[in-house]
């Protein structure tokens, strides 16, 4: 889930927006559900939804611009996380959200750079753990194996699509 600080980029992603189909939900609504595959990206435009993996609050989305759903479709797995409205919600909701992405390459950047700004964060902290925990006998100790996994994992499945022909300048 994406919340995002720059209101730069809010006011982007929002203008982005312009014309796509705007739902309003109620609180108490469902807007992703936790292990189900939407395909589904929604950019929220006033309210507040409220992150859950199981019955743990993990955090809480206010701000207008505000972009969630987007590691299933990215990643293309189930949802990881259940978004529900807390608040009177509107929000943009694209259906297809992998060909929105793909006609918005700036929204698409600016979600990879927020992911990386994640993964950056994630690292650091087991890093830190890492470093705390390092030659205790308990399950913490293995932190050093699950960062090496994470720094090292590679996706090997990449087929470059059409608009991703050889540029032949190069």
């Amino acid at each position: 889930m994406s919340a995002q600080r720059n209101p730069m980029a809010m006011a982007s992603i929002l203008d982005s927006c312009d014309g796509a189909p705007r739902r309003e939900f109620a609180p108490g609504t469902i807007l992703i559900s936790e292990g189900e595959t939407s395909g589904r990206l929604y950019v929220l435009a006033e309210g507040t939804v409220e992150v859950l993996r199981g019955d743990t609050p993990v955090a809480v989305i206010a701000g207008a611009g505000s972009i969630f759903g987007e590691m299933s479709v990215l990643l293309n797995r189930p949802h990881t996380a259940t978004v529900r409205a807390a608040t009177p919600v509107g929000a943009f909701v694209f259906d297809d959200a992998e060909r929105f992405l793909k006609s918005h390459p700036e929204i698409a950047f600016f979600l990879g750079r927020l992911l990386a700004e994640r993964l950056n964060a994630a690292t650091t902290y087991l890093v830190d753990l890492k470093r705390q925990f390092e030659g205790h006998g308990s399950h913490l100790g293995m932190v050093g194996e699950v960062l090496e996994t994470l720094i090292h994992q590679q996706h090997e499945e990449f087929t470059p699509g059409p608009e991703e022909k050889a540029d032949p300048r190069l």
